[in-house]
């Protein structure tokens, strides 16, 4: 996986979520609250999930093949989008059903400085995983905000792991506020509410997750500062005067497929054609290292067909001026 991928978080995350969940069950067993057990198994997910992306990240570092010319490197997106459905129905549907369970048919907590002991120390454990994520996330996050990252990026790891590091952190403080209150009203209904605040919170997040990574799956498009350094090295004024139209897609985190329709001067030989193919590709995957695999057609751009288009935009389905050519 490469450095944007971030392995650096997601080892620090899964190291800190076995810890944690060992901990959190270890203070279940001890205390009887339902919203450590909802934690242990919170962390237990969230562990599995940060596997998942490993393993994603390795399968996708595989050869391209016959069956896959384009290579694997969107098996991150499919491994990301896992996590997703794990968080949502091993963390929060859990949750969910554990606290109704304990609002439902509630019981004294016991030992209380266990679930209160391992919490505080799973607020610092999680505190150095969620800043290892923020600091790897830095770099790559530039002047974006974190919302715009989380929605943006393609690579899908680091955001995944922020969510789930934030969810969990907001998790263990509803975690001690239950049993806080529990402990204060001697009413462990407190204890069984926190649990389905933390149910609700996974599954919120796991939705945000679900959306951006379907997104990745249907295939995003190159950024827009990408896709006008790819078009500023097309087009070189003499040889390349213009794009007729462009498409690029993502086919990995760090591959892109670019196609488009170039013009050409209509007395080109063939041979200057290629030439300026094989330029205007060269400028391309110097501008964009990422931009993989390349596809280039020439043609003859027509003032005409382009007024034509321009005239048809307002019909569905209808050419574009960018489609304008012969």
């Amino acid at each position: 996986m490469s450095a944007s991928g971030g392995t650096k978080a997601i080892v620090a995350a899964l190291g800190a979520n076995l810890a944690i969940a060992v901990a959190k069950f270890v203070a279940f067993l001890f205390s009887g609250s339902s919203s450590m057990l909802a934690e242990s198994v919170h962390s237990l997910a969230d562990s599995g999930n940060q596997a998942l992306l490993l393993v994603g990240g390795k399968r996708a570092q595989r050869q391209a093949t016959p069956q896959h010319p384009f290579g694997y490197g969107r098996e991150r997106y499919i491994y990301a989008f896992l996590v997703s459905i794990v968080l949502f129905s091993v963390g929060g549907m859990f949750a969910i059903y554990e606290g109704y369970e304990k609002i439902k048919n509630p019981h004294e907590l016991e030992h209380w400085y266990w679930p209160v002991g391992v919490l505080v120390f799973a607020i610092i454990a999680e505190s150095f995983s969620f800043r290892t994520a923020i600091k790897e996330s830095n770099p790559l996050r530039g002047q974006q905000s974190w919302k715009e990252f989380v929605r943006r990026a393609k690579a899908p790891e680091l955001p995944v792991v922020l969510l789930e590091d934030l969810g969990a952190l907001v998790g263990l403080v509803l975690a001690l506020g239950g049993v806080g209150l529990a402990l204060a009203t001697g009413d462990s209904v407190w204890d069984g509410i926190g649990t389905l605040c933390i149910g609700v919170l996974l599954i919120v997040i796991a939705l945000v997750l679900a959306v951006e990574t379907k997104s990745l799956l249907l295939g995003e498009a190159a950024g827009p500062e990408e896709t006008r350094k790819i078009e500023a090295a097309v087009v070189d004024g003499d040889t390349v005067p213009r794009i007729i139209h462009m498409r690029t897609l993502h086919i990995g985190p760090e591959e892109l497929l670019v196609a488009a329709k170039i013009a050409v001067r209509h007395d080109d030989t063939a041979t200057e054609i290629a030439a300026a193919i094989d330029a205007a590709e060269t400028r391309i995957r110097e501008a964009v290292p990422i931009a993989r695999v390349i596809y280039l057609e020439p043609d003859i751009y027509s003032e005409t067909e382009a007024a034509k288009g321009a005239d048809s935009e307002a019909t569905p389905g209808g050419p574009t001026t960018q489609d304008a050519g012969h």
